[in-house]
């Protein structure tokens, strides 16, 4: 209940309250509350008015009748009088009623917006703290349109009291949060961001919160508050514990301010004024001498509000990762933290390290610790601090001590919890395969695995080593008997036999000269696990026993009298009835040589990305795409600059005849074209989306065949391809309807800069000026890239459909990203390279929050799709993207790098793009950021 003076004692209440509590049974207390219901009832339909201490108490019992579970369905009246009265007390409970009781929908709103906005007007601080708090406590949208406008206008005035500037701003953070299309900051924005330089801390302190939320969405409109808040930071970190005594929390001055603008500094890159980043490096480096300090207090509340400062810290010293001292100092100061008595600081320590151990300038730093993180795996009580050390132990793994850290995960994993037994079998996996220089080494790591934790090691890790060992001539052999021996076991786990079963019946010819392990010897061992196994693998087992006949023709009569035995030929599961059948047949009917033919080796697999990466991303994710997703990203990658189209033909032109624009996958004709859809083919295998006039473009980024334009009476499909500075566009235009087109003609113009020296367009041929009902023509575009630019061509098409004149107007998908030249690079090559372009005029970065499913196939697919080469394992941080390219114009070429880290727990990406001309670092930069 609320404070009230000592006089102001609601009597009535407190017996109502005291009666309750002495009720002996459900019953007696519904019997009460109906009693005290009835009598507040008829005071409230009387005739005689009540005073405001009456309501106000009769107010509190139905509020309280409530918080008890009981519904309510009269009072709201009175207590929104309550709120018109000029006593404190009648107007907090009226106010406290209205926050509990009354919903968006209430018929009194209308009268309950008007006493606040009473109240915000009245300049009595008091008053308006309670308006406040009950516009934030409600908090909804109808509150949000009634009072958006005017919390700025109260929070940025020069009069108002500092205690209703901090609820001002923590209510206009609540009405962002429900309802942030409403809240528009727009001229208050600078105002906003200058009160980091409030004299009043509590304003600060509140005022961050609010400035940090509208950052995260609108991050280049508050830039400004980078430099106030390294300003406030700096006055903090470098004054006494005395200097701040109202906020000073034993002995550490403003812990929760200071914390909050550290993680306002998250929001964006390191700040390019060297003065301002300057006086950041020296408070990160105040901050972490200060953890070295002696503590000036043995209370838990000194330490915890000192390591939340130094976490923080750290966090905005790993997400900026440009300062090779303080990511080192932040690794030593985590090592500390390590052999910490504190559960929770060592599960932090190890966490932080985990991204410190993905910078190339921590990396080595992190590696020292590895002999305490590898006794964390072994010692710690607590599973989640044990799942840490092992996701550390994985990022700090590089090919110097991958072996050691595999064996410990290895030896680990005997004894792990079942919890985490699947997270480590695939890092295990993926490590194995990353860093094996010996892929001996490879394989009897992965049989280990299965030996180990059978149970949890899904289909992609045994198919996995399966596709190695068939790609590698040199491990086949020792495959082939290390998988003979491991079978030998007398309990053997089901993936180790399809492992075996896989390897024997394509290469056990290579270990059949030993009589230890003689043809008769491979197949006993394996028939003597058949009986044990599920279906699936019988399966394979029985395609491993024709393999062994064309292998092993001695073998031949003792494996058909397997297949003819009645167990195969009559199983009750059609699959294997079948196999055995036709197996057998195949064996008796067949020739040597058409044996042969059709048990031949199987061929090597095409090199691909692993997909065991992939299942451990989406293991760990906060959320997995969808099947449709994940092929619609494999589909664009087919299409995208690096892929097919470039390497294609270039003669290979479509034929005029054919349709690119899929109009079967379109949204159904209307009836004015009947028999449009069947007039025109579709060559499009993918399913497209028709976009709007004006929002295909960022769709063409990354790809390059599409519909650029659909109506009712018109689409427009582009296919294009390029190399070096120039490109071709194929045009197609179809009609959709059964009518003729007349004095059908298009016109490419070029804007600006592009007119006369940017980008050089030529229409190579001419348009008939008539389209059939139903038809579609082609129109050829050559393009020629002078030097970058940022704009696009125009395409402006006309023609009359029915006599009335159809003008339309689209910009071209036609980007700098184009004309990029994908360049290969090895790791040293590719930093070597990304600190000569270390300017800030070179740099473009943008910091954004994801907008699709951070699945790490489609990411590649739109990387690789913007024209650059994707590199492979130069990032210490797997996780992370880099690519490499040249952009090739007839004026220049200009080198660029680009490098994506994405933040899944955040769902954050920070893209990175450095070339040698400023203009394109930051066209590349905006193009790609809408991708993601």
């Amino acid at each position: 209940m609320p404070a009230v003076s000592k006089g102001d004692g609601m009597r009535g209440l407190a017996v109502f309250i005291s009666d309750i509590r002495n009720c002996k049974s459900k019953e007696a207390e519904i019997k009460r509350i109906n009693k005290e219901l009835a009598n507040i009832r008829s005071k409230f339909k009387g005739d005689k008015a009540l005073d405001g201490y009456s309501k106000k108490k009769y107010v509190c019992k139905l509020l309280f009748i409530f918080l008890l579970g009981h519904d309510i369905d009269f009072g709201h009246m009175e207590a929104v009088n309550l709120l018109s009265s000029n006593k404190y007390t009648e107007k907090q409970i009226g106010y406290l009623f209205i926050s509990v009781l009354v919903n968006s929908n209430s018929e009194l709103i209308r009268l309950i917006n008007n006493a606040i906005k009473n109240d915000l007007s009245s300049r009595n601080p008091t008053f308006m703290c309670l308006a406040l708090h009950c516009i934030a406590n409600v908090g909804s949208r109808e509150m949000a349109e009634a009072f958006a406008g005017e919390i700025p206008r109260i929070l940025v005035a020069g009069d108002t009291m500092d205690s209703v500037k901090q609820s001002a701003a923590l209510c206009l953070l609540r009405l962002y949060k429900t309802s942030p299309d409403l809240v528009l900051m727009g001229e208050w924005t600078s105002r906003v961001v200058h009160l980091l330089n409030d004299q009043h801390m509590g304003v600060v302190t509140a005022a961050i919160s609010l400035i940090t939320c509208l950052s995260q969405k609108n991050p280049d409109e508050f830039k400004t508050c980078v430099s106030l808040a390294v300003s406030r930071l700096s006055r903090i970190v470098s004054s006494a514990s005395t200097d701040l005594q109202d906020y000073t929390y034993y002995f550490v001055p403003a812990p929760w301010l200071s914390c909050k603008l550290l993680r306002l500094l998250q929001c964006y890159p390191p700040p390019e004024d060297g003065a301002v980043k300057g006086r950041l490096v020296e408070c990160l480096e105040t901050i972490l001498n200060k953890a070295q300090e002696p503590p000036k207090s043995k209370k838990v509340q000194h330490s915890n509000a000192k390591n939340a400062i130094l976490f923080e810290a750290i966090s905005l010293i790993i997400h900026y990762d440009s300062e090779p001292n303080l990511l080192v100092r932040a690794c030593n100061q985590l090592g500390q933290f390590l052999q910490h008595r504190e559960t929770n600081l060592r599960y932090l320590a190890l966490e932080s390290m985990c991204t410190l151990a993905s910078s190339e300038f921590s990396h080595e730093a992190v590696k020292t610790h590895i002999e305490t993180v590898i006794n964390a795996l072994k010692t710690e009580r607590d599973v989640s601090v044990r799942q840490r050390a092992a996701d550390l132990l994985y990022a700090m793994c590089d090919r110097s001590n991958a072996k050691q850290i595999v064996a410990e995960m290895l030896s680990y994993l005997e004894t792990a919890d079942y919890s985490i037994r699947e997270e480590m079998v695939l890092k295990v996996a993926i490590l194995a395969e990353k860093y094996a220089v010996d892929y001996s080494w490879y394989v009897d790591t992965i049989l280990n695995l299965i030996r180990i934790a059978g149970d949890y090691v899904s289909e992609e890790v045994w198919y996995r080593v399966i596709q190695i060992v068939i790609n590698r001539d040199d491990v086949q052999g020792y495959a082939a008997k290390t998988v003979f021996e491991a079978l030998q076991a007398p309990a053997c786990h089901e993936n180790m036999v399809k492992v075996g079963g896989y390897i024997l019946g394509e290469f056990g010819n290579l270990i059949a000269g030993d009589p230890r392990s003689s043809p008769l010897v491979q197949f006993n061992l394996l028939h003597s696990k058949f009986h044990l196994c599920s279906v699936p693998t019988r399966a394979l087992l029985l395609s491993a026993y024709i393999k062994f006949i064309n292998l092993f023709p001695e073998t031949k009569s003792t494996i058909q009298e397997v297949l003819r035995s009645d167990s195969q030929i009559r199983n009750s599961d059609v699959e294997l009835q079948q196999r055995a059948v036709e197996y057998l047949k195949l064996s008796s009917i067949a020739s040597t040589d058409v044996l042969a033919t059709v048990l031949e080796e199987m061929p090597p697999f095409p090199e691909r990305e692993s997909s065991i990466l992939a299942k451990l991303k989406k293991k760990k994710g906060p959320g997995a795409v969808s099947v449709n997703e994940l092929e619609e990203g494999k589909r664009e990658g087919g299409e995208l600059n690096g892929g097919g189209e470039r390497g294609g033909d270039s003669s290979s032109t479509p034929s005029p005849s054919a349709d690119l624009l899929g109009l079967r996958a379109g949204p159904p004709v209307t009836a004015a074209a009947p028999s449009a859809g069947s007039l025109l083919v579709d060559v499009f295998s993918e399913a497209v989306k028709q976009p709007s006039p004006t929002a295909f473009l960022r769709l063409f980024v990354c790809k390059n065949n599409g519909v650029l334009f659909e109506n009712q009476l018109l689409q427009i499909g582009i296919k294009s391809e390029y190399r070096q500075n120039l490109g071709r566009m194929y045009l197609f235009y179809g009609n959709k309807t059964s009518v003729q087109f007349v004095t059908f003609t298009t016109t490419v113009t070029c804007p600006g800069e592009l007119q006369s020296h940017i980008l050089h367009i030529h229409t190579w041929n001419s348009l008939e000026p008539l389209i059939e009902g139903g038809a579609q023509v082609q129109q050829v575009i050559n393009i020629e890239c002078l030097t970058d630019f940022s704009d696009a061509p125009l395409l402006n098409i006309k023609f009359r459909y029915g006599g009335a004149l159809q003008n339309l107007t689209l910009k071209l998908p036609v980007t700098i990203n184009k004309f990029f030249q994908p360049t290969e690079m090895a790791s040293h090559d590719f930093f070597q390279r990304w600190k000569q372009l270390s300017l800030p005029q070179q740099e473009a970065q943008k910091i954004f929050k994801a907008n699709h499913a951070m699945d790490t196939e489609v990411l590649k697919a739109k990387l690789l799709g913007l024209g650059m080469a994707l590199l492979e394992n130069v990032d210490p941080n797997p996780e992370n993207f880099v690519c490499a390219g040249v952009i090739q114009t007839k004026a220049q070429q200009v080198g660029s790098l680009l490098r994506l880290e994405p933040n899944a727990q955040a769902q954050m990406y920070r893209l990175t793009v450095r070339s040698s001309k400023d203009t394109v670092s930051k066209r590349l930069c905006e193009l790609l950021a809408e991708q993601f």
